[in-house]
């Protein structure tokens, strides 16, 4: 499935509290594509993503394939895209089991029970995120890392054909961000699959992505491949520094 943006413009508020967020956004997205939204904070990464989600009013045109996204019911998008939001405070005192079914109200009919396929497919996604062992936990009492495992693990128990991810990684130590991209990495390279990302960290960004989209003040200025917005400077200009001479500072203290 492609996704398309044409003429988009998005923000927050209404009448006299507008606040404008992104501009003139046109964006296509194929099906199967690996992409990183980048730039630096306030740029509109994160509405960008919500946006393509239908979390927020827009002007313009969405379109997942074919189908306008403002016409669309709120369970025939969960079908299409899952996203991660970042970790928040939670207000529920499900466990993580239930917090992870949740992921699959979408194949649940309206008023019927989780099947045991839905069950399954819940401990299947527990294990991959190694939540196994806390799955009848509250998810009040669970670290920051934990929750984003959490949130992880709903995401993909929606088994949607597109993810997209804001800052997957923050709260997590190094060996659960290993594990987890290297899960995504794998999961992205299959058929039929897109993976949309917002990340932090640049490097993560050049690992996980073909593609880059660079945002700077609600506009895209750049998209690309990393050779094409290496050589446009699109980075430096997002990020108002020189973005190679920091990675190779950061590297060089390594060796």
């Amino acid at each position: 499935m492609d996704i398309r943006l044409n003429n988009v413009s998005a923000g927050y508020g209404r009448g006299s509290t507008y606040v404008p967020v992104l501009r003139d956004i046109d964006l296509m997205i194929p099906e199967g594509s690996r992409i990183a939204i980048l730039g630096a904070n306030g740029s509109g990464k994160t509405t960008l993503l919500r946006t393509m989600t239908g979390m927020l009013p827009y002007e313009g045109q969405v379109l997942l394939g074919s189908n306008e996204l403002k016409n669309m019911k709120r369970r025939e998008i969960a079908s299409c895209l899952a996203m991660m939001m970042q970790v928040s405070e939670t207000y529920f005192s499900y466990t993580v089991r239930e917090t992870v079914l949740l992921g699959r109200y979408v194949r649940i009919k309206p008023g019927r029970a989780a099947s045991q396929e839905d069950r399954t497919k819940v401990d299947e996604c527990l294990a991959i995120t190694g939540l196994s062992d806390q799955a009848d936990h509250p998810i009040g009492a669970l670290s920051g890392g934990q929750l984003q495992r959490v949130f992880l693990a709903r995401t993909l128990a929606q088994e949607t054909p597109v993810i997209l991810l804001d800052e997957p990684t923050n709260h997590l130590d190094l060996k659960v961000q290993s594990d987890m991209m290297e899960y995504l990495d794998n999961w992205s390279r299959e058929p039929g699959h897109t993976l949309i990302g917002v990340y932090h960290d640049v490097n993560l960004a050049l690992a996980m992505a073909d593609t880059l989209v660079v945002l700077k003040d609600g506009r895209i200025i750049a998209c690309g491949s990393c050779e094409e917005i290496r050589a446009k400077g699109a980075l430096d200009a997002a990020y108002d520094m020189d973005i190679a001479a920091y990675m190779k500072k950061q590297y060089e203290r390594w060796k």
